[in-house]
């Protein structure tokens, strides 16, 4: 897959083409043109996809997420999110495979739920009562609550058939087109180099007929 900053699925130098942010996650470790790239190396790449992501909105989650830049709190929790990233990754693959996530990884799951919540309030909208999702980190710890909520809806909430991994890269995708049928993780970065491949072999094919 070959990164271009003029392409807009990349935000402040993440590719946001998923569908869904927890998959989203999983991309945050693309082959790029050096290979397998790491782009959380660090909690202030962590607070970057973090706000790039939606996840942080409010100004004062940002202002704690950035306050902490130089945590050893925050820097033992980026490593436990990437390993939990790649337990993900093996859980979305035995999806992709037809099967399901193990038995020990929903534990896990389960596990991150009770401890770590996510909070919603009752508000008065347009004189309606909507349910918001509350979200202001105090701790870093608090963040697992987003994230552990959105792997509990893929697993639970999302059509499997349509969780995927691009034909021509590594990024995983969620199918929102309207017959199921997309391919690639994106036409800008992967469609038009599978379409040229596939026209080039059909030209190759009639002019060998011809011959």
């Amino acid at each position: 897959m070959q990164a271009s900053q003029e392409v807009n699925e990349w935000i402040d130098g993440f590719l946001f083409v998923a569908n869904r942010p927890i998959l989203d996650l999983l991309n945050t470790k693309p082959v790029l043109a050096d290979g397998p790239t790491e782009l959380l190396p660090d909690v202030r790449a962590l607070e970057r996809w973090l706000i790039a992501s939606g996840i942080v909105v409010s100004p004062n989650a940002k202002a704690v997420v950035r306050s902490w830049r130089h945590s050893t709190k925050a820097t033992a929790f980026l490593g436990q999110l990437i390993s939990f990233r790649e337990r993900l990754r093996e859980a979305v693959k035995r999806i992709e495979n037809g099967s399901s996530p193990t038995d020990a990884f929903l534990a896990e799951v389960n596990l991150l739920l009770l401890h770590h919540p996510r909070h919603t309030s009752l508000q008065k909208r347009d004189g309606m009562v909507v349910r918001e999702t509350l979200f202001e980190p105090r701790k870093t710890t608090d963040l697992w609550a987003p994230i552990i909520d959105a792997t509990a809806d893929l697993l639970a909430e999302a059509e499997w058939s349509r969780i995927r991994k691009c034909e021509s890269c590594v990024v995983h995708f969620f199918d929102t087109s309207k017959k199921g049928s997309r391919r690639w993780c994106s036409m800008n970065i992967c469609g038009n180099k599978l379409k040229v491949a596939a026209y080039q072999r059909r030209k190759r094919g009639d002019n060998a007929t011809t011959n």
